[in-house]
């Protein structure tokens, strides 16, 4: 058995080699949405960080600045969406992405949508699926918060479509 390291001893990747690193794994990209109840608006972000946790019960995790709207308006919502991107919605990953964007009224007024049943939220049209959550869990996460949430409902609207990932600081397409 070796010793293990202590942890004031252990070495620590700078951010820079830690994004490089993970530039190196593709992404599916999504769109999370979530209606503010508080002041009636809508909000949405694009992320790379959405994935499965649990089939039984279905649970999803999302991964979010823990200093941006995104979060504050989480933290006062309980059900909110993801909507996987497929590789044609490419305009609509990077508008959402973007700092110092049109505000989310805006982008939301361009972007084909309907309401979720559950969440209230935006389920963006074209996309390769739809999910919609009640948050489980929040995880402060270094910069970030971890969130679990229960799938309330799932739906494949454009089966057999090609994803939209993201690979080496941009968007790429499968094959």
């Amino acid at each position: 058995m070796y010793p293990s390291p202590q942890p004031e001893a252990a070495p620590q990747a700078t951010p820079d080699e830690f994004r490089a690193a993970l530039s190196q794994l593709a992404a599916g990209v999504s769109l999370v949405t979530v209606h503010d109840e508080e002041d009636g608006e809508d909000v949405g972000m694009t992320a790379t960080s959405f994935l499965s946790v649990s089939l039984d019960p279905p649970l999803v995790l999302i991964s979010v600045r823990e200093d941006s709207r995104m979060d504050e308006v989480l933290s006062r919502n309980d059900t909110w969406a993801v909507s996987v991107l497929a590789e044609g919605q490419k305009t609509l990953g990077s508008r959402f992405a973007m700092k110092g964007r049109l505000s989310d009224r805006l982008l939301f007024a361009e972007t084909e949508h309907r309401r979720g049943a559950h969440s209230g939220a935006p389920l963006i049209e074209g996309a390769l699926a739809t999910v919609e959550c009640r948050t489980e869990q929040r995880i402060p996460a270094g910069d970030h918060t971890l969130l679990i949430g229960r799938v309330l409902e799932a739906a494949v609207p454009a089966p057999g479509g090609r994803p939209l990932l993201y690979f080496r600081g941009g968007y790429r397409a499968l094959g």
